[in-house]
């Protein structure tokens, strides 16, 4: 009895070494094994830079008489089963929803303790934002061309083979060739998945200093984080200032937003998480939707280049890398652009349902906070419906 209580205790005596020089090695799991999946407030975990609101406000209109009709409308959910929209705010623990069209909000609604000003993550929704920050600089010649080689702009990456070859076109169409393991699988690859890794370590510098070259640039399209990341150091570079200073300056203040937003870092002064930690209001998330509907003005001030957002938001005769869902959203320069059916429209998605979903058609903006998702795509069917545009969902 004694000598298997003492096999227990050695046992037990190795799992905790075995997992004490495992958080050594990589300090990051910890609070990976702490926070595990993040949600719409694991933001509040890190260090954050501000993006300070702007002086003067831009406010919507509202319209007299709320669309209370959306509530009944029909829409399908992941399931592709039809249900009245206020089950499907039900069904995807949406916090916010608010529907834009022509500057007036025709309908809201919002979950307990949210409201149009709560300050949320929209996770992959950050990298939408890189897009345009990204168009700026070229526009102002921070950054030359997108051809440019990512060294010239981080020398410091030179150190890494792996970057010898990518250009900031690589990265901003995902086709960088880098290594990166998603979170799918099952548990234990989520915990080592480089997903995790890069959202909860405190050295994102660090870890692209060690991350491996796996496709050859510009052959394989990829969706991973670690891409946009690169953008953000790059821009912060190219432009002698943090990203959070970037956006404030060339955009947040530009376009009236009535909040503060921020961008989460790794650590203190450290770099920002480009790929799925800025953190915004809802309002003001619709007016970056505006300013996109507008080909990048606002109040006349052509504050994007034109040409970017024509470039951005429409693949021409591009042969899509992606297709999802029925509508066959194809990622493009960091939006998703769906190409089935009588498109044009366009979003920026974010995991658990974050959406900033804009359609040209109808001058419609859409912008989803949820803690889960009901699935599937009914924000055309939304913006079709208050327009009094027909619109019906594919058979299969």
């Amino acid at each position: 009895m004694k000598i298997f209580k003492r096999a227990i205790t050695c046992f037990f005596l190795f799992i905790v070494l075995l997992f004490a020089g495992l958080f050594i090695w990589h300090p990051y799991l910890m609070r990976v094994l702490w926070y595990r999946t993040p949600d719409a407030i694991t933001y509040k975990a890190f260090p954050q830079d501000i993006v300070r609101k702007s002086s003067t406000a831009f406010h919507f209109f509202h319209a007299s008489k709320t669309r209370n009709d959306l509530d009944t409308l029909t829409v399908r959910d992941g399931n592709k089963k039809l249900i009245p929209f206020s089950e499907y705010f039900k069904q995807g623990k949406l916090n916010a929803f608010i529907v834009i069209r022509n500057d007036t909000i025709l309908y809201e609604k919002y979950s307990v303790n949210y409201s149009d000003s709560t300050l949320t993550t929209i996770f992959s929704g950050a990298k939408s934002m890189v897009s345009i920050m990204l168009g700026q600089a070229l526009a102002t010649g921070k950054i030359k061309s997108l051809n440019d080689k990512v060294t010239a702009y981080l020398p410091e990456l030179k150190s890494n083979p792996a970057f010898e070859h990518i250009t900031l076109k690589n990265l901003l169409e995902m086709k960088s060739g880098l290594e990166f393991q998603v979170a799918l699988g099952g548990i234990v690859k989520a915990f080592f998945s480089d997903e995790a890794k890069y959202y909860y370590t405190h050295d994102m510098k660090a870890e692209l200093m060690k991350v491996k070259l796996v496709n050859k640039p510009g052959t394989v399209w990829k969706y991973k984080s670690i891409d946009p990341i690169v953008l953000g150091w790059v821009l912060e570079k190219a432009c002698g200032k943090s990203v959070a200073r970037i956006f404030e300056e060339s955009i947040w203040q530009q376009i009236g937003a009535e909040y503060a937003a921020s961008f989460g870092l790794d650590h203190p002064g450290g770099l920002a998480n480009t790929a799925s930690r800025f953190q915004v209001t809802a309002i003001d998330l619709a007016k970056i939707g505006r300013l996109y509907l507008h080909h990048g003005k606002f109040n006349n001030n052509q504050i994007v280049p034109l040409n970017w957002v024509k470039q951005s938001v429409n693949i021409g005769d591009e042969k899509p890398a992606s297709a999802k869902g029925w509508q066959r959203s194809a990622h493009h320069y960091l939006w998703w652009i769906p190409q089935e059916g009588d498109n044009g429209d366009y979003a920026a998605e974010g995991m658990l349902g974050q959406r900033l979903y804009v359609d040209p058609k109808t001058n419609t903006i859409i912008v989803q906070f949820a803690n889960h998702g009901a699935g599937d795509y009914p924000y055309r069917k939304i913006s079709r419906y208050l327009a009094g545009l027909p619109f019906s969902y594919p058979k299969n």
